[in-house]
């Protein structure tokens, strides 16, 4: 595969026969992590792509925008070319999928979701779930994220009151996890956040130990390491909780209910039955396991890192602070906060959309070529998988300007397509048909719980906050986020 790319101009770093460029990466991350701790400033930097995947930064220099490199067995080609990426937007093909690694080496967590899964699988899985995700059931769901977040916030204002002091440290970022888990529980799963609270936590801690384990290995998956062994363990606890959940609901014959627990539910059946599916590849209790955990995960996981991000911002921000909370102020009134208000927080959404430039929660774009493909002229081997790394398009100074490595929610007081010269760089949802099904219901929560808090709260960065962006398979505050805050 890396000869036919080459024969087409396209290199990269020698890979070791075994490991791939797995090494060199370790050693280039290990070299930066070093470097910059050394040099380490009180100020916050949202340069941390260069920090985080050195190696990206060194081999597209090196190399080019589309290069070539190995991490064990998975080939990658990466892509930070922009004209590549829109030919890779709009290829609907379904021969262009998902990498196998995904539901093999991160099986625990995926699976074959909606996330992982490629072709009729994951037709059929989008097909279910995403029109569930749509504006219009997204605005119905409004009343209930205002409910759940009013819990959060006066959970903080009895903090607050309790602590008998006018500013208070709290840290935000495990409410925000809490608090998004139980929007997703309760909206998509007729559930709430006590009952599904030890699935979430399993998922939090599944992640973590999946986020130290390197895909490609070849076999590495089945040796009975510590870190595999939890693995097993944390995957069957998860599995059993969620089929408790789906019996239950069949149980109880809530048909009626209608939300997306019952559409999985009844994509399952359908898919038993046939429905023009390829060979069984996926039980039906698998297919319910899976998209649970991809629901469950990407769902609260993503938007609760975005809320933290965004009050950091606004934090370290205090002009665009008051700006924000002035516009809530004028948009909400006296009055409580319903979906046709969101429409009318334009400077919120600027801020939310700078936030998802600088801190995008997934760091990739990916895609596998399940078959020969052609994209901008170049003949992509079966079997290559493709990555596009956000971050990097997304801070790219050739696309957005001088100051793409600073805040400045301003860009976007237009369109997207007016923020950088070409729109294709700015993808934090994902791109083409495999786009975000739940970007809808995301920039809905976002808006709801940040302006809930700008109205109850003023805050600013505690010294205590330590500025580490970190990869534990979504773009995290490294070290979580904590807030002197003070009631309004």
């Amino acid at each position: 595969m890396r000869e036919k790319l080459r024969k087409q101009r396209i290199d990269g770093p020698t890979p070791h026969f075994f490991f791939g460029n797995i090494p060199q990466i370790k050693r280039l991350q290990s070299q930066f992590q070093s470097t910059t701790e050394q040099h380490k400033s009180a100020s916050i930097s949202h340069r941390w792509p260069s920090t985080l995947f050195p190696h990206m930064e060194k081999w597209r220099q090196q190399y080019g925008p589309i290069c070539s490199y190995s991490a064990g067995n998975i080939q990658w080609l990466m892509v930070t070319d922009v004209g590549m990426v829109k030919e890779v937007s709009l290829y609907t093909a379904l021969n262009l999928g998902k990498p196998s690694y995904l539901s093999k080496d991160r099986g625990a967590l995926l699976g074959q979701g909606i996330l992982s899964s490629s072709g009729q699988i994951w037709a059929h899985q989008r097909k279910i779930i995403a029109p569930q995700l749509y504006l219009d059931k997204v605005k119905a769901m409004v009343n209930l994220i205002v409910e759940s977040t009013n819990i959060m916030v006066k959970s903080w204002e009895s903090r607050l009151e309790s602590e008998v002091a006018v500013v208070s440290e709290i840290k935000v970022d495990e409410d925000l996890r809490s608090l998004s888990a139980d929007i997703i529980a309760r909206a998509c799963f007729g559930s709430n956040y006590a009952k599904g609270q030890e699935i979430f936590t399993k998922l939090r801690h599944l992640q973590k130990v999946m986020s130290t384990m390197t895909a490609g290995i070849p076999g590495f998956r089945y040796l009975p390491t510590r870190s595999n062994r939890e693995v097993w363990r944390l995957e069957k606890d998860i599995n059993t909780m969620i089929i408790k959940l789906a019996k239950q609901r069949l149980k109880d014959k809530e048909g009626d209910e209608q939300d997306l627990l019952q559409m999985i539910l009844e994509g399952a059946a359908k898919y038993e039955g046939g429905e023009s599916l390829p060979s069984k590849t996926i039980s039906p209790e698998k297919f319910i396991i899976d998209n649970c955990k991809n629901i469950f995960f990407a769902g609260h996981e993503t938007t609760a890192i975005t809320a933290s991000w965004s009050l950091m911002l606004l934090a370290a921000h205090q002009d665009w602070q008051d700006r924000c909370r002035a516009e809530v102020l004028d948009v909400c009134g006296n009055g409580a906060l319903d979906a046709s208000m969101l429409r009318g927080m334009k400077t919120l959404t600027m801020v939310i959309q700078e936030t998802l430039r600088l801190y995008p929660p997934a760091a990739f774009v990916i895609r596998a070529a399940l078959e020969d493909v052609r994209l901008k002229g170049i003949l992509i081997p079966k079997g290559i998988n493709i990555q596009i790394p956000i971050p990097i398009l997304q801070q790219d100074p050739e696309l957005w300007g001088p100051d793409a490595h600073m805040f400045n929610p301003q860009r976007f007081a237009n369109r997207i397509v007016d923020a950088c010269k070409n729109p294709q760089a700015y993808i934090p949802f994902g791109i083409g048909s495999r786009v975000c099904a739940g970007q809808q219901l995301a920039m809905t929560e976002l808006k709801v719980m940040l302006s809930m808090i700008l109205l109850k709260f003023q805050f600013s960065l505690s010294p205590t906050y330590q500025h580490s962006p970190a990869f534990r398979l979504v773009i995290e505050p490294g070290h979580g986020v904590a807030l002197l805050m003070r009631r309004i």
